[in-house]
């Protein structure tokens, strides 16, 4: 990669680590589903408009619709809703490290669900060092009892592996533009959102949020969600899904120092242990460190989502 490719990386990061904080700020004064709707509700529109510009148009038929819902449900729906159920209870900077482990989730259903894509030596190893990690960081928990803060954690992981399955059912969408496969992704999860966040939520008996919770769910869904999913389409087009995972090892990083900046989080020495040994796991998968000639980028085509 060159240079402009590594400030674009290092920009993904730093925004995609941002969507925890933003999550943290805007779930003060506003319930868990409302603020997913927020996110997909604000960044479809956005899409929308660049798509059209573009010269692009979504599909009208059932087929294509039943896909975007299906992986609007799996990549935003779903995961969107435990992550911001799960920090009601946990810090922004653990629950981004339990996000972390969607490579982890990924190479292990694919082992199973595919034919292309078999565990191999690193990823096997890959796979043992990162859960050792997720087993170091909830361990304790599980020993004494979980709690809210324990259920909040396996909550993000659900929503990890709900990450990699939509990368899993992604691979439907091969031969589709992929401005047009996010947005009609997006508008899908917005369907889904809206008669829960109607029915259990009920936004017209809700207070009035302040302006922080208000600017935090549209940084959200504007900065973190919308222009994040552009440049992310940019990265993927100059730099390849290979190198595109990188920004995994980042994220938590990243959401670690802003939780610490912003809100006063501090991450115990037992979270750091977890947190490297995740990170080692997914270097391992992604295998850079240690192989001498390069892979075809077909074999690791992973879907990165936040």
């Amino acid at each position: 990669m060159g240079r402009r490719e590594w400030l674009l990386l290092l920009l993904l990061a730093g925004v995609w680590s941002s969507s925890f904080l933003f999550f943290a700020v805007a779930l003060a004064e506003l319930p868990p589903l409302t603020v997913v709707l927020g996110r997909v509700g604000l960044a479809a529109p956005v899409l929308l408009v660049v798509l059209v510009a573009t010269g692009h148009r979504l599909p009208a038929d059932w087929r294509s619709w039943r896909r975007f819902l299906v992986m609007g449900a799996l990549n935003n729906a779903i995961p969107f809703s435990l992550i911001a159920w799960g920090q009601l209870h946990i810090g922004s900077g653990l629950a981004a490290i339990f996000n972390a482990t969607t490579p982890l989730f990924t190479v292990g259903l694919a082992h199973f669900l595919t034919a292309d894509e078999r565990l191999t030596a690193n990823r096997v190893v890959g796979l043992l060092c990162g859960f050792a990690g997720v087993v170091l960081l909830v361990g304790p928990r599980a020993v004494t009892g979980l709690g809210l803060a324990g259920l909040s954690e396996l909550a993000v992981l659900a929503a990890a592996c709900s990450y990699a399955s939509a990368s899993l059912y992604g691979r439907r969408f091969r031969g589709t533009p992929p401005l047009v496969a996010a947005t009609g992704m997006l508008c899908g999860a917005t369907l889904l959102e809206a008669p829960l966040v109607l029915l259990i939520d009920r936004p017209w008996q809700l207070p009035t949020p302040g302006a922080g919770s208000i600017a935090a769910l549209f940084a959200v869904a504007l900065l973190c969600t919308a222009a994040a999913y552009l440049l992310y389409f940019r990265i993927l087009a100059t730099a390849g899904a290979t190198n595109l995972m990188l920004v995994t090892l980042l994220i938590p990083v990243g959401a670690l120092l802003l939780g610490a900046i912003f809100r006063g989080e501090r991450a115990t020495g037992l979270t750091l242990a977890g947190l490297a040994l995740i990170l080692a796991g997914l270097a391992a998968i992604d295998g850079r460190l240690i192989r001498r000639r390069p892979v075809p980028a077909a074999a690791d085509q992973r879907r990165v989502s936040r």
